[in-house]
């Protein structure tokens, strides 16, 4: 398995409500809509970056 074909999933463990806007458009940009929801993200830079951003909302594991 190469790095371009790693997964992550991501769940989002905290509401993103009540968050600064920025980090509500990570969120949703990652596709999480509701707690407890896990998607599978590939392992891009860009989706590291809004790992990082976030990481106190978001519980990853490589998939």
């Amino acid at each position: 398995m190469s790095k371009r074909d790693k997964q992550l999933a991501v769940t989002l463990v905290k509401s993103r409500y009540g968050r600064k806007p920025g980090h509500a458009e990570c969120v949703a940009g990652l596709g999480l809509r509701r707690r407890h929801q896990t998607v599978m993200v590939a392992d891009t830079p860009e989706n590291r970056g809004m790992i990082a951003k976030v990481s106190y909302l978001l519980r990853v594991e490589d998939a």
